[in-house]
C-alpha cells in the first residue's frame, strides 16, 4: 500500500482497546493516568546492555526475537500502561538502501548526505518487503503483551531530513536551513518524499498489530513558528492523514517544541506531547480543544531523591488535572545514567495518586 491510498480502518485488539492508555489518547475516562517513558527500552536497564552486548543498534533492530524481547523488558520491569516497539527513527532509511549507520556516543551518521535534487533519486519507496522483521516483530510483540498495547513510531520528515541533509546530528542544522530557506523547492521535493517513507513505515507497523503510533520531530524545536508553519507542517500533516484511516490515536512529540504547540495540533495528532518546559495547563491553552496531552516530568528529576521526584510529579498531575485525556510521560527519554527502580516508583506513584 502507498503513503497515498487510503487504509482500512484498523480495530485494535479488544483486549487493548479498553485500556487506559488507549482510552486517555481517546480522552475517555481513565480508572488511573496511565504512564509509559520515551526510551524506557534501552540503556536505562543492565538486562537490555546484558543481550544487545556486541550487537550493533541497527542490526538489532532486524532481530525480531531480540526486539520482541527488548521491548517487554520495561513493561516488565515497570508495570507501564503501553510498550513502545524498539526500533529507531534511521531504520526506515537504512531499509531503502541508504549509507548509514549509528555510532555509539554519536549518532546517526549518513555517508552521502543529501545536498541536491539528483540525491532526492535514492530515496525509494518503503515496501513491506523492505521491513519483514518490523512485521514478526509486532506480530510476536502483540502476543506477548495481552492487554498491554504496543505503541509504533517513525522519525518526523524534519527530524529525518536534519540528519540526511547534515550528514550526522548536528546544534545548528546550518545545512537543512540553508536548503530550508534557499532552495524551498528542493526542501519540500526532500519532506514530502519522507513523509510518503514514514507514513509507509507507521503503516506496516500498524497493519503488523500496533495499537497506536508516535511521529517524534525530535529536533523541531530548532525552528520558528513561521517556518515550521511554511516548511515542516505540510509534510507531517502528510504523515497523519495517510494513518488517520486506521483510527489508531496518532501522537506527536519534539523538544523545545513550546512555541509550536499549537501549530503540532494542528498537523493532526490526536495527542501531543509536551516538554518539561511548559506546564501542561499552559499547553493545553496553546494546543486548543480537542487534543490529549502527554508529558511532562523532567527527566532529569528522576536524579533527585524520592521525595523530590513524587513533589515534581504532583506538580506534572495537578497541572493536568482539568485535562480531558493525559498521558504520563517525561519531557524527553529516559536518560541512560537513570536508576530503573526510580521510574518502577514513579510509575506506582502515579497510578496509586491517580486511582478513580
Amino acid at each position: 500500500m502507498s503513503a497515498n491510498e487510503t487504509p482500512v480502518r484498523h480495530q485494535p485488539p479488544t483486549a487493548t482497546y479498553d485500556s487506559a492508555f488507549l482510552k486517555a489518547c481517546r480522552r475517555e475516562p481513565v480508572p488511573h493516568t496511565p504512564v509509559w517513558f520515551m526510551r524506557q527500552a534501552g540503556r536505562s536497564l543492565p538486562e537490555y546492555r546484558k543481550v544487545r552486548e556486541g550487537i550493533p543498534m541497527l542490526e538489532s533492530c532486524t532481530r525480531p526475537e531480540l526486539v520482541t524481547e527488548i521491548t517487554l523488558q520495561p513493561v516488565r520491569r515497570h508495570d507501564v500502561d503501553a510498550a513502545i516497539y524498539y526500533s529507531d527513527i534511521v531504520v526506515p532509511l537504512k531499509a531503502i538502501g541508504l549509507g548509514l549507520d549509528i555510532k555509539p556516543g554519536v549518532g546517526p551518521v549518513v555517508e552521502e548526505p543529501i545536498r541536491t535534487r539528483a540525491d532526492l533519486a535514492r530515496l525509494r519507496d518503503l515496501t513491506p518487503e523492505d521491513v519483514p522483521y518490523v512485521t514478526e516483530a509486532i506480530g510476536l510483540l502483540t502476543k506477548e503483551l495481552g492487554q498491554t498495547p504496543l505503541i509504533g513510531f517513525a522519525g518526523a520528515p524534519f527530524t529525518l531530513a536534519s540528519y540526511l541533509v547534515e550528514g550526522g546530528p548536528s546544534r545548528t542544522y546550518e545545512n537543512a536551513k540553508a536548503m530550508m530557506y534557499g532552495d524551498p523547492e528542493l526542501w519540500a521535493d526532500l519532506l514530502d518524499r519522507l513523509a510518503d517513507i514514514t507514513a509507509a513505515f507507521l503503516k506496516v507497523q500498524i497493519e503488523a498489530g500496533a495499537s497506536a503510533v508516535q511521529l517524534f520531530d525530535s529536533w523541531a524545536g530548532a525552528l520558528a513558528p513561521a517556518d515550521y508553519r511554511r516548511s515542516v507542517l505540510p509534510a507531517s500533516a502528510k504523515v497523519f492523514r495517510a494513518v488517520a484511516g486506521y483510527g489508531v490515536p496518532r501522537i506527536h512529540f519534539g523538544v523545545g517544541t513550546g512555541e509550536l504547540l499549537g501549530l503540532m495540533g494542528e498537523a493532526g495528532a490526536d495527542v501531543v506531547g509536551v516538554d518539561w518546559r511548559v506546564p501542561l495547563d499552559e499547553a493545553a491553552r496553546r494546543v486548543g480543544p480537542g487534543k490529549a496531552l502527554q508529558g511532562n516530568l523532567d527527566p532529569t528529576v528522576l536524579f533527585a531523591p524520592r521525595e523530590a521526584v513524587e513533589a515534581k510529579t504532583r506538580e506534572v498531575l495537578d497541572a493536568a488535572a482539568g485535562l480531558e485525556g493525559h498521558v504520563f510521560n517525561l519531557g524527553h527519554g529516559v536518560m541512560p545514567s537513570t536508576d530503573p527502580d526510580a521510574l518502577t516508583r514513579l510509575v506506582e506513584y502515579v497510578h496509586t495518586r491517580t486511582a478513580r
